[in-house]
């Protein structure tokens, strides 16, 4: 597996990449410009500021999408870039913490975690965000809250704070949450943001050694792939047949000079396995 170039380097901090067949291509993020692009299927990108952050954007069930800005959501009505926004309330107070990435369950409830600017150990925490918009915090003490994904049978979460260097996994059920957290892989290099494939392999993005690495659905390295590029952030499966992975780029605290290409987004064009539908907002 190769990943090869896609765009210009066109983030500061590319981060919170998803899907839907309803958009004209991908959507990501450039995260602390508070900015939200779309790559349509000519290679034209399509961007529009949301807020002071932008962290991480999905599609909903009935039409739109939804953006975590810096301490809050903001729904779509229309499926469109530019569709009209509604930013809901605040989930918390204060200027020292973030937003920074999450996902949706399946049961349509969005998980969204959160950080401190100066990465203040434990200061993050994982909200839930019920279809009705009611919030609640359900993992608190984190330091980087970032990628989570659900197995291909719902029944597992993957979970990632970045300093510890691991994946770890939840149970999970719409009655009782995410339950029974534990280690579930190591993984070194500051991991970033993952992906679920269709045969319950994790794809993760590392921060720290521009990296792209697969495990099995056991937790066994599979695959790692290389990036020409430091800060490796997050991944995701794109295309009508979710047979492509997409992988988004920084180049914050980065010598452009010796890595033109961070901030780019990058694509892994034949991963060799499909991915899943990314779960979709109920709200």
């Amino acid at each position: 597996m190769k990943a090869e170039q896609l765009t210009a380097a066109v983030c500061e901090h590319g981060e919170g990449p998803a899907y839907s067949p309803r958009w004209a291509g991908p959507r990501w993020v450039d995260m602390l410009a508070g900015e939200l692009l779309e790559l349509d299927g000519t290679g034209a990108i399509e961007r529009r500021r949301v807020g002071e952050v932008a962290a991480v954007v999905r599609a909903r069930r009935d039409g739109g999408w939804v953006v975590a800005t810096r301490r809050a959501i903001a729904l779509a009505g229309g499926d469109a870039l530019d569709a009209p926004l509604d930013e809901r309330p605040e989930l918390w107070n204060g200027d020292a913490v973030r937003a920074n990435d999450g996902g949706c369950a399946p049961d349509g409830a969005f998980y969204l975690g959160s950080m401190a600017y100066d990465e203040t150990p434990g200061a993050g925490t994982l909200y839930r965000i019920d279809p009705a918009g009611a919030a609640a915090p359900v993992v608190k003490g984190v330091t980087v809250s970032n990628g989570i994904g659900w197995s291909p049978d719902g029944t597992r979460a993957y979970y990632v704070d970045t300093t510890t260097d691991r994946i770890d996994v939840f149970d999970w059920s719409e009655a009782t949450g995410l339950t029974g957290r534990r280690t579930w892989t190591e993984v070194p290099g500051w991991p970033d943001g993952l992906t679920v494939d269709a045969e319950g392999g994790v794809w993760v993005a590392t921060y720290a050694t521009g990296e792209v690495r697969r495990y099995d659905a056991d937790g066994t390295l599979d695959a790692v792939v290389d990036l020409p590029v430091t800060h490796a952030t997050a991944v995701a499966f794109t295309g009508p047949g979710l047979d492509q992975l997409i992988v988004t780029t920084s180049r914050l605290g980065i010598d452009t000079a010796a890595e033109p290409a961070a901030g780019a987004l990058f694509v892994i064009a034949e991963p060799g396995v499909r991915g899943l539908p990314l779960h979709e907002f109920g709200g």
